[in-house]
């Protein structure tokens, strides 16, 4: 009696994520607007058809993979609460993003280019995901104005905002292909500036007494010069 041969077939939730993990693979290399559906089914070795059987199209396909990207991101803790100071804070927040768009461009720009312009952004669930993603910024901002740290004139979710926005300014020529940019650097300047326009006392600047010392040891200074000529 001839011995049946046993295969093993994939469950549904496996062959999604080898096919996500095909797709993510092959935008990363080529570009998300040069991907083929064909070449997609290859990496996953899948026919064309299976990858049909789950994802409506290749932008369907392509918005899970960002969604999955971007939930991988928001799993890591970003260690806001063990850092010391509003300036520090806003430092690390912006150290973090730039660092995630470094490591994956080709997904960033597919959020911004193609995901937020779309007009059902605000009800995907990546919306929910971005909201949850700049939600520690936001908190820092609101504890500083809460706090007298920060002038209260300007709104936490304005100040967010501002963050988020010169990130997304300084780095797309970078996202386009078209340039660089330090993160150390573009972390410091956008700190310092939402720290420094917002800061309520202005950084202590010397005191009359130390101005007046000053003055005296110059004028000593002046006087000793003269004697030894």
């Amino acid at each position: 009696m001839a011995t049946r041969k046993t295969v093993n077939r994939l469950s549904s939730d496996d062959r999604i994520n080898d096919i996500m993990a095909a797709a993510r693979a092959a935008v990363t290399e080529k570009g998300y607007e040069k991907v083929l559906i064909s070449e997609i089914a290859e990496r996953a070795g899948v026919v064309e058809g299976t990858i049909y059987r789950y994802f409506e199209n290749k932008r369907d396909l392509l918005v899970k993979v960002a969604e999955a990207w971007f939930g991988e991101a928001l799993a890591e803790d970003s260690r806001i609460d063990s850092i010391d100071g509003t300036m520090n804070k806003l430092r690390h927040l912006a150290w973090r993003t730039l660092t995630i768009i470094r490591h994956e461009p080709v997904l960033a720009r597919f959020m911004l280019l193609e995901l937020r312009p779309d007009p059902s952004y605000r009800g995907s669930p990546f919306f929910d995901l971005n909201q949850r993603f700049t939600s520690d910024a936001l908190r820092v901002c609101k504890q500083a104005i809460a706090s007298g740290e920060f002038h209260d004139d300007v709104s936490a979710p304005m100040l967010r905002d501002m963050l988020f926005g010169c990130i997304e300014h300084r780095t797309w020529a970078f996202l386009r292909g078209e340039g660089e940019f330090s993160i150390e650097e573009v972390a410091d300047g956008v700190a310092k500036v939402i720290y420094r326009g917002m800061l309520a006392q202005p950084v202590a600047t010397a005191t009359s007494t130390d101005k007046l010392d000053a003055i005296t040891a110059r004028l000593e200074q002046v006087v000793q010069s003269l004697k030894s000529g």
